[in-house]
């Protein structure tokens, strides 16, 4: 009886191991070398049919793959055939993945159905939202008086510290020193007071220089070394948070003229009002406030179907395709506005109407997207779900632009 040498035995035992230990095995790597066997035994052999005539003959080892379901590794020694099977969980590669890992078809399809739900999503919340601030915002306008004045109120606080958070962000605060956290509180709150004392006597001026006179007080008199950063940021800030938005105020309660040549004023019922209640400035402000909803839908479905060309590095997302859009959207409400309402009277003013609010509004939205884009954030608020920031941002600017007009 003649045995296989030590080294011939190891090597088995060690692919042995080898084979039961690995999570996949690769036939084609296993090149085992011709072994040469001066004699073996028939008895030795699985088959009797082996002679001894043929133990002269030089024997080779052959690794071939199975050809049944059964996993294994099969080891052909000179047609004796040794099996090492292989346990369960341990997949021969034979061209196929392992079932754990996924085609990337199926991934992509995957990702692409989870994108389309998620978009279909934000859209729905969209909607519903957009329908329900609406029909809210045209209550509160047409209420008018203190009504419309605590509701410009609380958007202007909430924007207000929107503001000065960004201006605390670490993209602006990196070069520049922010103003105390105290010193942000008491000028958010001095920006909602703003649009009452305008509505209680009745103009801007004394409010404002009061306001800016208290907070540069309170920045001088701070512990540590006053910058000069603080003091024109917090001034910006009251300027565009709190003098801005006062305009509103003034557009919506100030003109109490009555709108005589409005249809729709002559039949409103008195249990709302009577036709008293329809005056030049509820007109104006329905109408800026509807064509600032036009130039913004329009211009963000133009520039979705076909924007190509950016309108300024500012925010690269706009583009002039997108801005015309909004332009032709703006003037066509404008228009159609005048009439429905019956102001403005002409066609000429009308259309006029329709270019002030829609730069007024452009540039509002072009300077929230200076300061969101030095702050280093994407939206700097999420009242609004599904619209992610509070946008008072394009009725800031637009509104100084109508009290001119008119």
């Amino acid at each position: 009886m003649i045995l296989l040498p030590r080294f011939t035995q190891n090597m088995l035992l060690n692919n042995q191991y080898k084979l039961l230990m690995a999570s996949s095995i690769e036939i084609d790597r296993c090149n085992l070398m011709p072994l040469s066997l001066s004699s073996i035994s028939p008895c030795q052999s699985r088959r009797p049919s082996c002679s001894s005539s043929s133990s002269s003959s030089p024997k080779t080892l052959i690794p071939t793959r199975p050809t049944s379901s059964k996993l294994g590794f099969r080891v052909f020694l000179d047609g004796s055939r040794v099996i090492f099977p292989v346990p369960k969980g341990i997949y021969v590669n034979q061209n196929r993945s392992p079932p754990d890992q996924l085609d990337d078809g199926e991934t992509k399809q995957e990702d692409s159905a989870l994108e389309r739900q998620q978009k279909a999503g934000n859209l729905k919340k969209r909607i519903v939202f957009g329908l329900g601030i609406g029909i809210s915002c045209g209550g509160v306008v047409l209420a008018g008086g203190w009504v419309f004045t605590v509701a410009i109120a609380t958007a202007v606080f909430v924007g207000a510290r929107e503001y000065f958070e960004l201006v605390r962000s670490r993209g602006i605060a990196t070069g520049m020193t922010p103003p105390p956290r105290y010193v942000s509180r008491v000028c958010s709150v001095i920006c909602s007071l703003i649009p009452m004392l305008t509505l209680y006597f009745g103009y801007i001026d004394v409010s404002v220089t009061s306001a800016a006179f208290v907070v540069a007080m309170a920045l001088l008199l701070q512990r540590g070394n006053p910058r000069f950063a603080q003091l024109s940021s917090t001034m910006f800030g009251l300027f565009y948070c709190g003098y801005l938005p006062c305009f509103w105020v003034k557009l919506r309660c100030g003109l109490a003229v009555p709108a005589l040549n409005t249809r729709v004023g002559t039949t409103w019922p008195l249990l709302l009002g009577g036709p008293t209640q329809w005056t030049v400035g509820l007109v104006a402000t329905l109408v800026s406030f509807s064509s600032i909803i036009a130039a913004d839908t329009c211009a963000f479905v133009g520039g979705k179907a076909f924007g190509r060309t950016p309108l300024t590095n500012i925010s690269p997302k706009k583009t002039w395709e997108g801005a015309v859009a909004g332009l032709g959207g703006c003037v066509a409400i404008s228009v159609l506005l005048s009439r429905i309402l019956s102001w403005p009277p002409s066609f000429r003013s009308a259309i006029a109407f329709g270019f002030l609010n829609f730069f007024g509004s452009l540039f509002g939205d072009l300077t929230e997207s200076m300061i969101k884009r030095d702050a280093g954030v994407k939206d700097s608020g999420s009242l609004i779900p599904g619209h992610g920031k509070c946008s008072l941002d394009q009725y800031v600017v637009s509104v100084r632009y109508d009290l001119l007009a008119l």
